[in-house]
């Protein structure tokens, strides 16, 4: 299982390094620089705020059909059917309730146009994603990685188009933008079915009103752990928009510092795709979790370390590489943004365990609590410090439920706490900051110095056995008969 992991962990991240973070830094950049900071800030909170009732479209059946199809493969080609029917059933009750809490906060006119069609996305990636979750239960990680950055492939082709010909007179609106999107996603979408259909069969569409209560019940657990994890990390953007009287430009401002959060998180979450159906398959073949668990952490964890306190260290170099234009606040914002992606990192993991052992009961507290603390500490971190305030918030949320999750996680498995193993973490980050200390003792040019230092820091976790050859190794003498 460990060597499966590696191999497909490093066919997914290339794939994915090739085409996800040009996208979001490249194509989503552009577009936000073309279009102007207010108009991306609305769009941009339009999206979030899309995102925060999703659960009512997916009510979690993409992780428990993960899960289960991991433990029962022969279940899928009956059951792929089942599930699309009621998922185009549960489409109409997302988009009804949206749409009134759209009204109800004050959402009208065009935004109200452009919130129909960032619902629409909505559904065509959750066709996708439920897709893929079927690839991976199925373990044919190799298709699940194609079809990971299909949609974002072809968003490039049609965007590059868009800003960098003359085909469209020079002109970028945000609506065309989201046009994109919807084209890109519902072609995924047919090519992911068509893929599966070659795959599993025939695939006939079915609602089932017996079997269709029964997923309901089973995947109930998911989706409020889904819809209260989204509503801590999505909720504030839309607090932002809501609360400040310069919403759409704070938006925007916030917006700059959390697309480069997300194009390092991607890879994060590709972890975790790969973790559950593989820590599912260990549980049900009642295998050792202890070296599984141990390794995707010490891998996951350094490289957060490393990216983190990089990113944070250099937070000013960063935002003007990218925004030349960019404030001291879209700066200040983005470094406590980016330190979030350690403690997401922890998450991946043992969240990722929790879910495929079925502790969502554990779990689903975790996250009622920490949608409480974001909201209460958007509220008053906003008025207090403005976009700065709600990446603080975001931080404070994501380290403590991530050490829930850890603690948690500890206390059901019974893991034994390796001082040593922790301690190379800790010299880890301390050796970090020296490393930074003694850079720019010599050099002057900060800007040139990122990637040597990041450099830097690979090689010290190599060093400190944070990470390890025999990884690499496992990669390079992958078993060929793992898909």
């Amino acid at each position: 299982m460990q060597k499966k992991f590696l191999s497909n962990l490093l066919l997914i991240v290339v794939l994915n390094l090739l085409v996800k973070p040009f996208f979001i830094l490249g194509i989503d950049a552009e577009v936000q620089n073309r279009v102007g900071e207010a108009v991306y800030g609305n769009y941009f909170s339009l999206l979030n705020f899309s995102f925060l009732l999703n659960i009512l479209l997916d009510v979690g059946l993409t992780n428990y059909n993960a899960k289960n199809i991991a433990q029962h493969p022969h279940l899928v080609a009956n059951h792929f059917g089942k599930i699309l029917g009621l998922r185009l059933s549960l489409f109409i009750l997302y988009a009804a309730f949206t749409l009134a809490a759209g009204w109800l906060i004050g959402y009208s006119g065009h935004e109200y146009y452009l919130l129909f069609l960032l619902m629409i996305n909505q559904f065509l990636v959750a066709i996708v994603q439920f897709s893929r979750s079927n690839f991976a239960g199925l373990h044919l990680f190799k298709t699940d990685a194609i079809i990971s950055i299909l949609d974002r492939l072809i968003l490039i082709l049609i965007c590059s188009a868009l800003l960098w010909t003359n085909w469209f007179g020079g002109e970028l609106k945000i609506e065309w933008f989201v046009y994109a999107q919807t084209f890109a996603y519902g072609l995924s979408a047919l090519i992911s079915l068509i893929l599966l259909y070659t795959t599993i069969g025939k695939i006939k569409l079915k609602l089932k009103k017996v079997f269709s209560l029964y997923i309901l019940r089973q995947s109930f657990p998911y989706a409020l752990l889904i819809l209260l994890m989204m509503m801590y990390s999505r909720i504030d953007a839309v607090m932002l928009e809501r609360l400040l009287p310069n919403g759409d430009a704070a938006a925007g401002i916030y917006a700059q510092g959390f697309r480069l959060l997300d194009a390092v998180n991607m890879f994060a979450l590709l972890f975790a795709g790969l973790l559950l159906p593989i820590f599912a398959r260990l549980l049900k073949d009642k295998i050792a979790l202890n070296e599984m668990t141990a390794m995707a952490f010490r891998l996951l964890f350094g490289i957060s370390l490393i990216v983190g306190i990089t990113c944070y260290l250099f937070q000013y170099e960063l935002i003007e590489l990218r925004y030349p234009n960019s404030t001291e606040e879209a700066s200040v914002t983005f470094g406590f943004l980016i330190l979030s992606f350690i403690p997401v990192a922890i998450t991946y993991v043992f969240g990722t365990l929790l879910t495929a052992n079925g502790s969502l009961r554990q779990l689903n507290q975790m996250a009622l609590g920490g949608v409480v603390l974001n909201v209460v500490l958007n509220a008053i971190l906003i008025q207090l410090y403005g976009v700065r305030g709600a990446a603080i918030a975001t931080l404070i949320t994501q380290g403590l439920t991530a050490l829930i999750q850890m603690w948690v996680a500890f206390r059901i498995f019974k893991f034994q706490f390796n001082l040593r193993y922790y301690m190379s973490l800790l010299l880890l980050a301390g050796g970090l900051l020296g490393l930074y200390y003694g850079f720019i003792s010599f050099f002057d040019e900060r800007t040139s110095l990122i990637f040597p230092y990041f450099l830097s820091g690979i090689l010290l976790a190599f060093a400190l056995g944070v990470f390890k050859l025999s990884d690499m190794k496992a990669v390079l003498q992958r078993d060929d008969q793992v898909d």
